[in-house]
């Protein structure tokens, strides 16, 4: 399995980025995909998580400037950010997980994690 992950970059607070995710070796359309990020010093966190059948969650932070979305034909799940902060900054995975009740739970396998994209916003 692989997920190779694109797209970040620098960006000034209030700009936008699109992060895209390409997965190989699984069968996508039938995971659940999310992105995470990790900043320096803090925790991971999730970011953004998609079933295989279209459901999102996002958390407060980032409701309503972050979007994911899948495109099984391309075996992708892209993050489109918008309204980018500079709290945002992070390095940004992507990752197949266990979706179950409406919860994205991470998988132990570590060949299901993306290499990371940095994501810096200046303010």
């Amino acid at each position: 399995v692989q997920l190779q992950a694109s797209g970040g970059g620098l960006v000034q607070a209030g700009g936008s980025l699109r992060l895209s995710c390409e997965v190989s070796g699984i069968s996508f359309r039938d995971q659940a995909m999310a992105w995470y990020r990790q900043a320096p010093g803090e925790q991971r966190e999730l970011v953004a998580g998609i079933s295989s059948g279209g459901w999102r969650n996002y958390p407060d932070s980032v409701k309503g400037r972050f979007t994911i979305s899948r495109d099984k034909g391309k075996n992708a799940v892209y993050l489109q950010m918008n309204s980018l902060k500079p709290e945002d900054t992070a390095v940004y995975y992507c990752a197949i997980v266990r979706y179950y009740w409406g919860v994205f739970t991470p998988l132990d396998q570590q060949d299901y994690w993306g290499q990371g994209t940095q994501v810096t916003v200046s303010s």
